[in-house]
């Protein structure tokens, strides 16, 4: 897996990149017909590996979605790392803000 035409991608749009799953896969597995679930945990790995995170955090299985590639030493990608952090603590029964997802209720999906 060579993501770094990835990692220049983002970095040329100022640390953030909307990409397609069909995009990704074509630098990850293009040998592979489809995507599974190990090959998308494989790729959040190697992403990783670049100071890479996605959003959503699991990559979805099918081609025809669109991921968000976020550098995570940017003002965005430390944001995002914050907003992941407090829906843990929400989900682990440990509100940080009050009535946080009563006021945003989809925004807890779009960070687990």
């Amino acid at each position: 897996m060579d993501f770094t035409i990835i990692a220049h991608a983002v970095e040329v749009d100022h640390g953030v990149k909307r990409l397609s799953m069909r995009f990704i896969k074509r630098y990850a597995a293009p040998d592979r017909v489809r995507l599974s679930t190990e090959l998308c945990e494989q790729i959040t790995q190697a992403l990783d590996a670049l100071g890479l995170m996605t959003l959503p955090r699991q990559l979805p299985t099918t081609e025809n979605e669109f991921v968000f590639v976020i550098k995570k030493d940017s003002p965005l990608g430390e944001a995002v790392i914050i907003a992941a952090s407090v829906a843990m603590m929400e989900k682990m029964g440990a509100p940080v803000l009050p009535s946080l997802f009563g006021r945003f209720p989809s925004a807890m999906s779009h960070l687990t």
